[in-house]
């Protein structure tokens, strides 16, 4: 099982990253969340600056935010800084990237030519873009030359989403898998994971713990809300969820629904976090952790990507050592 670490774009990330480095982690991603956070490229090309080793990309970046040049480019310069082994290219079609600024997410039908666009792109072809053909044009000394060939992987939870990464030949990375996926025929299957790893006598009520492993649990009541998703009524406090949800006004409700999404609790959050809805997250003692990749990787998953929330820090020191990161 690799161990690879998630981001948000923060002042903080490319010295977190660095850290990261250090214990071991395998690839940083840093997520495409500009409502949110800061600038991914930007985060990213400062955290090449402060490595040596760990694989960089984004996790996910949404096609729909800039012209494919501008994507592209950007790959292209990261290349520049680290090279090709080390930059893995992570898209999705929008979730949050587009719901915090209250759109909906990418059509599967629209998504994969997105991609194509921008790595064809890189591959040094031509391609039609708002009606017109585009090329890098980069003169030697301007760019790395092309092809630049770097893995992809694709951010999906349902079988549309497999099936586009099948089609595609990507990898995936998850974060909410439907029961009804199947991984078969896909080589790196990437899990998206939140929680922390105890102290000796913690109970997962604590103050700590909540703060550490509850944004990751929350955000799948954000999902399953706007996804219209029954499996929304199953978890703990779903009905008061609902409420707060539906007491703002519609044209705002993206504002406060995705306010803090993954890094703290929002007011509606503090309401419907209960300590029982950590049971979906990675909230183990060090001694629990093996046997908890155990059950991931026979489920398919082959790396877990694990965001650390709270004090970063420790979370990514207490998992590296846990997992038996050198």
């Amino acid at each position: 099982m690799k161990i690879s670490a998630a981001f948000p774009p923060v002042p903080d990330t490319p010295s977190h990253i660095a850290l990261a480095e250090r214990l071991g982690y395998e690839t940083a991603f840093v997520y495409d969340t500009p409502a949110l956070q800061l600038d991914v490229w930007m985060t990213l090309a400062l955290a090449a600056e402060r490595t040596d080793r760990i694989v960089l990309g984004p996790g996910v970046l949404i096609p729909s935010l800039r012209h494919p040049m501008v994507t592209a480019a950007a790959i292209a310069t990261l290349v520049g800084l680290v090279g090709e082994d080390r930059v893995i290219v992570g898209a999705g079609t929008g979730f949050t990237g587009r719901r915090a600024m209250g759109q909906k997410p990418l059509k599967w039908a629209e998504f994969p030519k997105m991609v194509a666009d921008v790595q064809a792109l890189l591959g040094g072809e031509v391609v039609t873009v708002d009606g017109a053909a585009a090329q890098m044009l980069h003169w030697e000394g301007q760019a790395v030359d092309r092809p630049i060939e770097v893995p992809w992987v694709l951010g999906v939870n349902g079988p549309r989403g497999i099936g586009a990464a099948k089609a595609m030949e990507c990898g995936v990375i998850t974060s909410r898998p439907r029961p009804d996926v199947d991984y078969s025929g896909i080589a790196e299957v990437m899990m998206l994971t939140f929680g922390t790893i105890l102290e000796p006598g913690e109970t997962i009520d604590s103050p700590r713990v909540l703060k550490a492993a509850g944004p990751g649990v929350v955000v799948g009541y954000h999902a399953l809300l706007e996804q219209r998703d029954a499996r929304l009524s199953a978890l703990p406090n779903a009905e008061r969820f609902a409420e707060l949800v539906e007491a703002v006004p519609a044209a705002q409700r993206h504002l406060h629904l995705h306010s803090g999404h993954l890094t703290e609790l929002n007011p509606i959050d503090r309401e419907v976090l209960a300590p029982e809805t950590l049971s979906s997250a990675l909230v183990c003692t060090a001694d629990e952790l093996p046997e908890r990749l155990d059950v991931l990787a026979r489920t398919g998953v082959t790396e877990i990507v694990f965001q650390p929330i709270g004090d970063v820090a420790r979370e990514l020191t207490a998992l590296a050592s846990a997992a038996g990161l050198g």
